[in-house]
């Protein structure tokens, strides 16, 4: 497994690790605190998200709770013109992305199918049905790739896409097919798998008789387990695999290898399935306290910017609980207007239909 930083804060570069390490070098402690920003806020976020929940303003919601690392430090290495197709935990991927994260909540909330430009941000809708993304993220790269935006030598030009997914979607069919895909037209796309040990309530353990990153030699990808708990290990890693896509060396496969710490999503129970010293012993590998401990081991810790980094995460928390609580039901009729690009004669009719079908309950004969 790929580690460049131990959970004690120590910087590591021992066997495979070591050709990483050059990966990094150049970010110094500015870029450090950047990332320890990052992920502050994103935990800020979810625990915002779940408060909001708990008091009947979300009808749901899934944390990142202890993914920090993996998803801000792979999402960190994408270029601007790199394509993400994220499952629906990639809080942190699309803060890196540049998206107003309250913007995820109108989904939570029920009043959108999404609430975001994906053009703005390359970074498309959140999925929920599990695993199906990877198609789309694999069509996507072949897309890419035939447009010759691949190989080309211009790292401006050059592209990249990449799904994230769970554990859980290793064991569905559309992730296979995908990797069948990708593997055969050698499309330039990394399939980041977050191993968080558990699809709801079943363990990785019964889910794979072998380590997750090695389902790519089947295909004939290359695949790669990293620490994800591990910010800088997880940045080098996917900066590499972002580097092979790019210059036409086909697709790779990524085991960040993590935990979350809180429930699946707010409808769920994990005391019912896991014990409380599973869960504290993946408390003491925090993705954060790794980082402030490697700061502070470097002398680059300083208490009045993380003072500052405080404030901004309540004012993060802030402009989220506004937000939501003054957001309204659009009209139904809404439903309608972005089902296509351009106008189709079905999607018309049933509109036209459902208007009717809301008028007639503001007739006197109905009312009576």
């Amino acid at each position: 497994m790929i580690q460049l930083l131990t959970p004690s804060g120590e910087r590591t570069a021992e066997g495979g690790s070591a050709p990483y390490a050059k990966r990094v070098a150049h970010l110094d402690h500015d870029a450090l605190r950047g990332l320890y920003e990052d992920m502050v806020l994103v935990r800020r976020f979810d625990d915002e998200a779940t408060a909001l929940q708990r008091q009947g303003e979300l009808g749901l919601f899934p944390q990142c709770l202890g993914q920090e690392a993996a998803q801000v430090g792979s999402g960190r290495a994408l270029a601007a013109q790199d394509y993400v197709f994220p499952s629906y935990r990639e809080h942190g991927v699309a803060h890196t992305r540049g998206l107003d994260l309250a913007q995820i909540l109108l989904q939570f909330r029920g009043v959108d199918h999404g609430g975001w430009d994906t053009e703005a941000h390359n970074f498309h809708l959140y999925t929920l049905v599990i695993g199906s993304h990877a198609l789309h993220a694999t069509g996507y790269a072949m897309g890419v790739q035939r447009d010759g935006l691949v190989g080309t030598g211009d790292p401006d030009r050059d592209t990249a896409v990449v799904a994230y997914f769970g554990d859980g979607s290793t064991s569905q069919g559309d992730v296979n097919e995908a990797l069948v895909f990708a593997a055969t037209t050698n499309a330039p796309v990394v399939f980041f798998c977050q191993n968080n040990q558990w699809a709801i309530s079943e363990p990785t353990t019964k889910q794979s008789r072998v380590p997750l990153y090695r389902r790519g030699d089947g295909f004939g990808i290359p695949g790669v387990r990293v620490d994800g708990n591990d910010v800088l290990a997880s940045y080098a890693v996917m900066d590499e695999a972002l580097e092979r896509a790019r210059s036409g060396g086909g697709p790779t496969f990524v085991e960040a290898f993590t935990y979350r710490m809180g429930a699946h999503t707010t409808s769920d129970d994990p005391t019912r399935y896991r014990s409380r010293a599973e869960e504290q012993s993946w408390r003491e590998r925090d993705p954060i306290d790794r980082l402030r401990k490697h700061l502070e081991s470097e002398g680059a810790w300083d208490q009045g910017w993380a003072e500052q980094v405080a404030a901004e995460a309540d004012a993060l928390g802030e402009h989220l609980r506004t937000y939501v609580r003054a957001l309204e039901a659009p009209p139904a009729s809404s439903m309608f207007d972005t089902v296509y690009a351009s106008e189709h004669g079905t999607v018309t009719a049933e509109r036209a239909w459902h208007a009717e079908y809301e008028a007639g309950f503001e007739t006197s004969e109905v009312a009576r």
